[in-house]
């Protein structure tokens, strides 16, 4: 990907280092406190504390010297990538504006506003912050546990979790959510994979738009986001961990469904093509 000496994003928050657990903002006694006073007022101790540790100013800007690494920089250029197509497509294609999101970029744990999560569990989006969560060792694994080096691997997947964005403020993300208490496990599954596979195409119709603006790929680049889709399939990774694969509890695709909808957003570039909720349930 042809990333260097191109603007980055200002809407990066750089949190690596800084605990993520809860009350760690706060300090013990502080805790307490907060702790104390919840159950006072009848309150979720849990929530509460959530509440607190969001709104501690812990963050750093993208100015700030921890960005000068090449991990991050790259990172910081692939959300103004995302942000460049994203105004333009939503403009163009919605009549409406686009909402920029944030990057946090994070070390071993971190809190949100969907609650604490440790990088064991990959990059993620929070609907809630509308902010998007990273610890960039996952480019390591990438290459290491997933086989799926290069750099757009990696500006896939930071595509995938703003196309998770996308879908929150297009109302997509609540539809699925709403489900859960009113369908069975298997069912809210189902939605899970389906808004995934979207969350892939939207990938895709990133890339297709960036390269036509910006001339921002290079050769083998698709190969590599696709290989990365490949790697991180359900049926792959339940084999690998399982040695058999159960569909019924897939949550994000099959290889080949991930591929094939990154693929088709890319060849595309038009949203109305990406209605996997319509189609995947059609077959």
């Amino acid at each position: 990907m042809k990333w260097r000496n191109r603007e980055g994003s200002g809407n990066v928050e750089d949190r690596r280092g800084m605990s993520g657990k809860m009350g760690a903002g706060l300090g013990l006694v502080g805790t307490i406190i907060v702790i104390v006073i919840a159950l006072l007022t009848g309150s979720d101790p849990s929530q509460l504390l959530n509440q607190v540790n969001v709104s501690q100013p812990t963050e750093q800007t993208a100015t700030s010297p921890e960005l000068n690494d090449e991990a991050s920089k790259f990172a910081s250029v692939v959300l103004k990538e995302t942000e460049v197509v994203w105004d333009k497509v939503f403009q163009e294609q919605l009549n409406a504006q686009y909402e920029q999101p944030k990057l946090v970029l994070f070390t071993g744990e971190v809190q949100s506003a969907c609650g604490y999560a440790s990088s064991a569990s990959g990059p993620f989006y929070c609907p809630s912050d509308k902010k998007a969560y990273i610890d960039l060792s996952f480019y390591t694994e990438l290459k290491e546990r997933f086989n799926a080096p290069g750099d757009f691997a990696m500006a896939y997947v930071i595509a995938h979790e703003i196309g998770h964005h996308v879908q929150n403020i297009l109302g997509i993300s609540d539809k699925v959510h709403q489900l859960r208490g009113h369908a069975s496990e298997e069912e809210i599954n189902q939605a899970s994979v389906k808004l995934e596979l979207q969350a892939d195409f939207l990938a895709g119709l990133w890339a297709h738009h960036a390269h036509a603006m910006d001339n921002i790929l290079e050769e083998g680049d698709i190969e590599e986001a696709l290989t990365a889709a490949n790697a991180i399939g359900d049926d792959r990774l339940q084999m690998e961990a399982r040695g058999y694969v159960v569909p019924e509890s897939f949550t994000h695709g099959t290889s080949e469904q991930r591929m094939y909808w990154f693929k088709r957003g890319y060849k595309s570039g038009n949203l109305n093509d990406g209605n996997t909720f319509k189609e995947i349930a059609s077959k």
